[in-house]
């Protein structure tokens, strides 16, 4: 387990949690209520300050029960929180609906996964080596 300096900007603000023991994601819930018309998005605030450790990622993944139920989704999904970072918690949502949807202040709008990663040292060269693929564009690797 990985522990998380995180900071409240508000009393508002709540701290995200685990809906069960083995979960990945750790809720994340707006500050104030919003309304989302069809196809609008916006930037919403959770007031929760995180201090991710080097060598980690938090990435902030879109509810499933949000996107099936509103048609709420993440925008830019995952959304990335580098270990640098220190301020607001924002996800941006976006309303995949074709009626405007209300969200109320500490509803769950995100899921925050915590994930390690490596950093890569990008060399130049003048020719790769074969794959199997090649350059085949997207979706050439699938059958019809």
């Amino acid at each position: 387990m990985v522990s998380i300096p995180i900071k409240r900007s508000s009393e508002a603000a709540a701290i995200p949690t685990y809906a069960t023991e083995g979960d990945a994601g750790a809720d994340l819930r707006s500050v104030e209520e919003i309304a989302l018309r069809p196809l609008q998005r916006a930037l919403v605030k959770t007031n929760v300050h995180v201090a991710i450790p080097l060598g980690y990622v938090g990435l902030v993944h879109p509810r499933s029960g949000l996107a099936l139920k509103k048609g709420i989704t993440v925008l830019n999904a995952p959304g990335t929180i580098d270990a640098g970072y220190r301020g607001d918690v924002g996800v941006i949502l976006v309303n995949l609906s074709d009626q405007e949807v209300t969200l109320a202040a500490g509803e769950r709008i995100a899921q925050l996964v915590l994930q390690e990663f490596a950093t890569a040292d990008f060399v130049e060269v003048d020719e790769l080596d074969e794959s199997t693929r090649g350059v085949g564009g997207f979706g050439s690797t699938g059958t019809h």
